[in-house]
């Protein structure tokens, strides 16, 4: 799932293993391709742990075979997209991801920072290892990962991911110490999920309701630099704002906010990468009245302030 993919990617094995913990295995980013390590440690075919921080020099395209295995993370910094289905990588939020023997697809953006700390786990451990373990009890955590996917408001998941990153342990203890923390988070996240679960759940969204969220998100595409409320989305829809608010997430994977602040974040790149205009005219173009109005916005999602990423993303 890993070494294959990162030497065909540019990386080589670095046995020095500097800035981590020895129970893993660290990969160095080849000098023509960027800078920076890609560091994983793997417990037999059950769970693995990734550190990311590393940078491309050319923007990057990566496409590869995704076994079954559920993936939760943190970005400190990113910049590019997911593909199929479309999703901006924002930073300072959790990302649950399922992988389901499909194609992952992705764009990273040249010269800005990937920074991550994300915990893997296979069914070998979420089907068979955790069913034996709590017979009766079970519950498969898919559905709790996939539900704090863009969680802005998770900080012990966030200070547990920071953790792992910081622990530099070597032999049984820090394999006893990876294990520990896999299962905290999975207890994190499967708590967290039954808090969160609203009480009438959505079991099946009518083809018309489907019609007018369609509406709703061209809508927003269009309009994104204005001032957006959600009473006029939902008159678009022709539904309530609550059953908005649920059905679009339901739909699209995130909240209409975050789905706004997404449009306008993705937008805000592509100018300051690609334009002079100065930051002013871009907080215009993508809806903010003020340059500091964006910057606020642009360095959470980021990681980085709007002159910061101008700078890196023209790098030559």
């Amino acid at each position: 799932m890993y070494e294959s993919f990162l030497l065909e990617s540019g990386f080589y094995r670095d046995t020095s293993n500097e800035g981590f913990s020895r129970e893993g295995t660290c990969f160095r980013l080849s000098p023509e391709k960027g800078k920076g390590h890609y560091w994983v440690y793997t417990f037999a075919n059950l769970f693995s742990i990734s550190v990311l921080d590393f940078v491309f020099y050319e923007d990057f395209f990566v496409e590869y075979p995704q076994p079954r295995y559920l993936d939760i993370g943190y970005y400190e910094s990113v910049s590019g997209e997911q593909l199929e289905p479309y999703k901006r990588l924002a930073c300072s939020c959790i990302r649950g991801h399922i992988g389901n023997n499909n194609l992952y697809q992705a764009l990273y953006h040249k010269n800005i920072p990937i920074r991550s700390t994300s915990i893997s786990i296979m069914p070998e451990y979420y089907e068979d290892y955790l069913r034996a373990k709590y017979p009766g009890e079970y519950e498969n955590p898919q559905q709790a990962f996939s539900s704090v996917d863009g969680s802005t408001d998770f900080p012990e998941l966030v200070f547990l991911l920071k953790q792992i990153k910081k622990c530099r342990f070597t032999g049984i203890a820090a394999r006893l110490y990876f294990e520990g923390k896999v299962t905290e988070a999975i207890s994190l996240i499967v708590q967290r999920t039954r808090e969160i679960q609203p009480v009438n759940t959505v079991k099946r969204i009518s083809q018309p309701d489907l019609e007018g969220l369609e509406v709703v998100a061209a809508y927003i595409d269009d309009h994104f630099d204005r001032t957006i409320h959600l009473e006029s989305l939902a008159k678009i829809a022709c539904m309530g704002t609550t059953k908005l608010k649920y059905t679009f997430k339901e739909v699209y994977k995130t909240t209409v906010f975050d789905y706004i602040l997404n449009k306008r974040m993705s937008q805000a790149e592509h100018l300051l990468a690609n334009t002079d205009l100065n930051i002013n005219q871009i907080s215009q173009c993508v809806g903010y009245k003020k340059a500091s109005s964006l910057a606020a916005v642009f360095r959470k999602k980021n990681g980085l302030l709007p002159n910061e990423y101008r700078r890196l993303a023209m790098q030559q």
